[in-house]
């Protein structure tokens, strides 16, 4: 469905009982993170909140993604499928044969229902144009400090304008914008990007580069601009598929190249100047979980502010997971399945983001196989599918277990895998975030072929076999080093440990690894995740959200094969994965390593104490309190 702006959707959320109004006054300076943060990880995502005094003009709207429920209700679905059933019922209409004249002439409605989403450019002045600021600030603006180490205030949730110089296609994205002045903000868009690529055409024709930025409308508009589109496709296209209208634009008043929703909230028009010398930008606490470090950016210069009457300020807040951008990850997931599947990877069934991944950190995918080698196939087919390039490590099963059971996934996994032959580890273009990396946007990948292997995929079949195996007593004690071992894999007969390790010399877990699997004891379990002494490995959620970021899998993959000790004549293989910091004493590590995010010690205080004037029922304790003791030093840059 189409709404009319965002008011209208903080009525319905309202209606659903879906909103909460803090009326009580609460710091846009990391006060309103932190009751966003414990509030976005109470089950199911918790409620939106609208932040009514804020000491601005404005209130503020945090966490209105944050639900399945309230993704479903900002899309118009009742379920996120529906959205993908609906792009392959029309993929099939428009593409199956047609025979006859009657045939065609069935076309037409939908063909004018096409025509009725695109959007459309209108005369005058919009909504978002009623008040116009004398002198452009945005400082008057309650922009929102997340975190205690952020660089400062950053715009989070930018609808983001830009054309390409020559063909004039509108690109809109979402790229968050430090403030350094009331008319300076950095623009932070990473080099894969399309607007990315608008600005240094603009550098090449010596040209400045008219930009705006959207905030608030309908909140179709939102998710359309952080959806993994296709190059040239317009944005505006998806919005108007989804809320089944197109979308009305107007012409900015400083920079009329550029057209903007009429009933947005705010509009921040402005201009990079690609020949101009760039900010030093962050850090930011992002959704990794971990601060993105500074570096350089362009400038964006503002050049007018206009915003509607009633204006409501959206924001968003990233970090350590779940939150609410793990809802519009999830929004993606399920409405660019079936895109992928009719262009791409047509054996596809369906696919899973498990939230301690992080969207690009760990995908798994469901495939209809039908034939030897079709996961190296499906493999390629993925790591070369848009975003889906950043991935770092896919899991790859087929059409005989429900991937969203994660046990029955494991216990299916490791029954089909031999690590020697099934696991493929690769490099190619990372995600900038990914601080794994040993050089910025580029690192390893491993994709792992979990499913039933037909007889030519199989090299020995020893190796497939998952036999029950419970460690010795005090196993652990046998290794200086191991501070904790994770055995409840192996009690649900998955052969798989997560390792705690205090890392204390050069090839440490390489060294430790072999140890380990020196002992008759280990045999039959195939894989073994290497973590942080910080991180307790019995906390698997948090284990693997550590796990996934920290590892590169070409750098970090350790195979040991040998002959079996139980098992004379058989062989014994287990990979060892090192998930654990990397430095430049133990790792030759020569970037900087980042720090976890966590709220810090006066800020929790501050909330704990005004919690029951927030209307937002008993008492809930920081998340940030969980984490403290996995930190290294308080600063962005972690101190290892």
């Amino acid at each position: 469905m189409a709404f009319k702006n965002l008011q209208e959707f903080i009525r319905l959320l309202e209606k659903e009982n879906e909103l909460v109004r803090i009326k009580e006054y609460v710091d846009p300076h990391l006060e309103i993170a932190e009751v966003t943060d414990r509030v976005s990880k109470m089950p199911g995502g918790g409620k939106a909140l609208l932040f009514e005094n804020t000491g601005y003009n404005f209130p503020v709207l945090m966490n209105a993604y944050g639900s399945e429920k309230r993704m479903c209700l900002a899309l118009g679905v009742k379920q996120l499928d529906d959205t993908a059933h609906e792009i392959e019922s029309l993929f099939k209409m428009l593409t199956g044969p047609k025979e006859n004249i009657m045939d065609k002439l069935k076309l037409l409605p939908k063909l004018g229902q096409f025509s009725s989403w695109m959007p459309k450019v209108k005369s005058g002045r919009g909504e978002c144009q009623q008040v116009v600021m004398t002198n452009p600030d945005i400082t008057k603006l309650p922009v929102i400090k997340c975190w205690p180490k952020d660089g400062g205030a950053f715009v989070t949730l930018p609808v983001i304008h830009t054309k390409d110089p020559h063909t004039n296609i509108r690109n809109v994205g979402m790229y968050r914008m430090q403030v350094f002045e009331p008319t300076l903000t950095g623009m932070h868009w990473h080099k894969h990007k399309v607007s990315a690529r608008h600005f240094n055409e603009y550098k090449k024709l010596n040209k400045r580069m008219p930009v705006a930025v959207a905030l608030g409308g309908d909140p179709a508009y939102a998710y359309s601009a952080t959806a993994p589109l296709p190059d040239n496709v317009d944005e505006y296209m998806l919005a108007g598929f989804l809320r089944k209208k197109k979308v009305e634009l107007v012409r900015c008043i400083t920079q009329p190249e550029i057209e903007v929703p009429a009933d947005a909230d705010f509009i921040i028009e402005g201009y990079v100047d690609p020949h101009e010398e760039m900010i030093w930008e962050g850090p930011f606490g992002d959704h990794t979980g971990y601060y993105s470090l500074p570096d350089w950016y362009p400038r964006f210069h503002i050049t007018a502010i206009t915003h509607r009457k009633d204006a409501v300020y959206p924001a968003t807040i990233v970090g350590i997971p779940p939150q609410e951008d793990a809802w519009l990850i999830k929004a993606s997931e399920r409405i660019f399945l079936a895109p992928m599947k009719m262009t791409m990877v047509p054996e596809i069934k369906d696919m899973d983001m498990p939230v301690e991944g992080v969207a690009h950190n760990l995908v798994i995918a469901q495939i209809n196989k039908s034939f030897a080698g079709q996961g190296q196939k499906v493999m390629n087919a993925m790591w070369g599918a848009g975003q889906m390039m950043f991935n770092k490590i896919l899991v790859l099963a087929d059409e005989h277990v429900k991937i969203q059971d994660y046990e029955a996934l494991a216990k299916y996994a490791f029954h089909n895998l031999d690590v020697i032959n099934d696991i493929t580890v690769s490099t190619g273009p990372m995600d900038v975030l990914d601080h794994s990396c040993n050089k910025l946007g580029f690192g390893g990948k491993i994709a792992i072929d979990a499913t039933t292997k037909f007889n030519e995929e199989v090299e020995d079949a020893n190796h497939l076999q998952v036999q029950p195996i419970m460690l010795p007593p005090n196993f652990a004690e046998r290794f200086s080093s191991v501070i904790r071992i994770n055995e409840a894999l192996l009690k649900r007969s998955i052969p798989c440990l997560v390792i705690s390790v205090r890392k204390e010399k050069i090839g440490h877990i390489r060294e430790l690894h072999e140890q380990i699997c020196s002992s008759p004891e280990i045999e039959g379990i195939k894989m073994i995740l290497y973590v942080e002494h910080t991180v307790d490995a019995d906390d698997l959620p948090v284990a693997l959200w550590r796990f996934c970021n920290n590892l590169d899998p070409k750098r970090d993959s350790i195979l040991i094969q040998r002959a079996s000790f139980k098992e004379p004549g058989k062989n014994f293989a287990c990979l060892g994965l090192d998930g654990t910091v990397k430095t430049k004493e133990l790792d030759n590590f020569q970037r900087d390593w980042p720090n976890i995010i966590v709220a810090d010690d006066a800020t929790i205080r501050s909330v704990d104490e005004k919690w029951s004037m927030l209307g937002l029922g008993e008492f809930v304790s920081s998340p940030s309190l969980k984490f403290k003791s996995q930190m290294y030093g308080e600063e962005a840059v972690a101190a290892v």
